[in-house]
């Protein structure tokens, strides 16, 4: 297993033991965790850190070197975060990201300002190869941008080693107070989209910081299940909400292997499953893995709570209230249990905007983080919190989970809610039920989910309707988006160039075989500017 499956954030929290790390500084970026993830993935341990965060808790760490994330913020805004003394002052070699660019330059007498001409996207950057940084990249290199400001003029003595058409300084070079590196970046090398990113960060850690590279994937799994015995006790119970996806297979396996038979998993049937999905489920994990595995078919439940309601965080936050009512009453017939385990990932953390990642933008509430309620009696354990789906892959095959359950495609925890665009009711769910089946069986049939090729894809149900010709007579029916993706780890996704036979197939069949359906479009939107889910 690679060392990108060992993501995880709190040393404090796992008892996580380091003899060298990467202090990553979060100004509240959405790419943070992609920084973590590049720098795991070369084994080198990182923790990421508020900006606020004292030197204390930066010493205790033993850094080789610091990196400053980007933001959302200015620099030369009144009440924009700021970049603390320590960082200069430690001698450190750093490394600054876009808003760190920004926050380096303003510290050490440069000129930030805001440019003419936003940057989104991809662009080609020229740079000087003879920098450490950028040594043997190809000139020039295709990177992703995302910024408003630029570097008007670099510190005094600070080199250019990079520029773009929109950022003539798209990369700078030079010493700080104490004589250490620095390098600032105007892209973001996290992003898969940047090429050669990950050979940047290599470079930096290994030919800039001196790292060694010693941190295994064995350690994450071995401080995982300490961390678990630890917060869960000697006599806790806990159960697991197990939706059947990877990510909960994989949180209840390490709890189960930490905690024994004092874990029952329970599988919620809300009704916004996919087609056939609760009797996959149950015999997936109950007869053939053999857990201890409680269903409850609350789908009535659920879909009278979200009668008349359209908008999606509401949407959520009933979704994540009604499973932990639900959680709660199975908890109280089993007996005194105090832990409710879950499958939460970084990226549903970072995207509801949590404390921990108070300086990123809300980009929509999950239901098992910003939809939970705030009264909820049970406590949470959340070991793979930190880690990205890919990541939470490998952990599963060297947990020994069987393929099928690995590789099975994500899913949202709301369910096809957030793939029926507006109210949520049996009648609409019946024609997406049968749109995404479609959708489903196509594309495996194709074999592209098993080369890997299409990370989710899945069918939406619009609030339009559409004009139409169907034996002759006019009709005036549903329209069904296909959305289609390729990712490494969800955070971005590129749509997937699906064959035009393919897509053909699609829309034939679910204009002949869905009733109430007259028209199918795909979906051609990145992420970003667009998310995967339509809600």
């Amino acid at each position: 297993m690679q060392t990108s499956d060992m993501l995880h954030t709190s040393s404090r929290a796992t008892n996580l033991s380091a003899t060298e790390s990467i202090v990553i500084l979060d100004f509240g970026s959405q790419f943070t965790r992609l920084i973590a993830r590049r720098i795991r993935e070369a084994q080198v341990y990182c923790e990421i850190l508020p900006h606020e965060a004292s030197w204390e808790q930066v010493q205790a760490l033993n850094p080789r070197g610091f990196v400053l994330s980007g933001g959302p913020a200015s620099v030369y805004e009144a009440d924009a975060p700021q970049l603390p003394a320590y960082v200069l002052a430690s001698g450190l070699p750093i490394l600054g990201i876009c808003y760190g660019m920004g926050l380096l330059t303003q510290a050490l007498g440069g000129d930030v300002q805001p440019a003419e001409r936003r940057e989104y996207g991809q662009a080609d950057v020229m740079l000087d190869t003879s920098s450490p940084l950028f040594k043997d990249l190809p000139r020039p290199l295709s990177v992703w941008m995302s910024h408003a400001d630029l570097i008007a003029a670099p510190p005094p003595s600070f080199q250019t080693i990079g520029y773009s058409a929109n950022a003539p300084v798209g990369a700078m070079a030079g010493s700080g107070p104490q004589g250490q590196p620095i390098y600032g970046v105007q892209f973001h090398p996290e992003v898969a989209h940047t090429q050669h990113g990950d050979q940047i960060y290599r470079r930096f850690l290994f030919d800039v910081c001196g790292c060694v590279g010693d941190w295994t994937s064995q350690h994450f799994i071995e401080a995982s299940l300490a961390s678990i015995r630890e917060k869960i006790g000697p006599t806790g119970r806990a159960l697991c909400a197990l939706s059947g996806g990877v990510d909960s297979a994989v949180a209840a396996t390490l709890v189960a292997q930490a905690i024994g038979e004092r874990l029952t998993c329970v599988f919620v049937n809300n009704g916004l499953l996919r087609q056939d999905e609760a009797e996959s489920v149950v015999e997936t994990f109950r007869d053939n893995l053999g857990l201890n595995l409680i269903y409850v078919d609350a789908s009535a439940r659920f879909l009278a709570a979200l009668a008349g309601v359209i908008d999606p965080e509401a949407k959520r936050k009933i979704i994540g209230t009604e499973f932990i009512r639900v959680f709660e009453a199975e908890a109280a017939k089993i007996g005194p249990v105090d832990w409710l385990v879950q499958g939460t990932l970084y990226p549903d953390v970072i995207e509801s905007a949590t404390p921990e990642s108070k300086n990123a933008s809300r980009i929509k509430t999950h239901h098992n983080v910003g939809g939970l309620p705030a009264d909820m009696q049970l406590k949470l354990v959340e070991p793979l919190r930190y880690l990205f789906k890919d990541e939470v892959r490998e952990v599963g095959l060297e947990l020994g989970l069987p393929p099928e359950v690995v590789w099975r495609q994500p899913f949202p925890g709301p369910g096809l809610a957030v793939r029926v665009i507006g109210e949520v009711t049996p009648e609409r769910l019946t024609v997406l039920l049968a749109a995404d089946a479609i959708v489903r069986q196509e594309i495996t049939a194709a074999g592209l989910d098993q080369r890997g090729e299409v990370w989710q894809f899945f069918a939406v149900l619009t609030p339009l309707q559409s004009v139409g010709v169907m034996g002759d007579g006019r009709t005036y029916a549903n329209v069904v988006a296909v959305r289609a993706v390729s990712s490494r780890d969800g955070m971005t996704a590129d749509w997937a160039r699906l064959p035009h036979e393919l897509l053909a197939r699609l829309s034939n069949r679910i204009v002949n075989e869905v009733k109430g359906v007259n028209r199918v479009v795909y979906d051609i939107t990145s992420k970003p500017p667009a998310t995967i889910e339509w809600e």
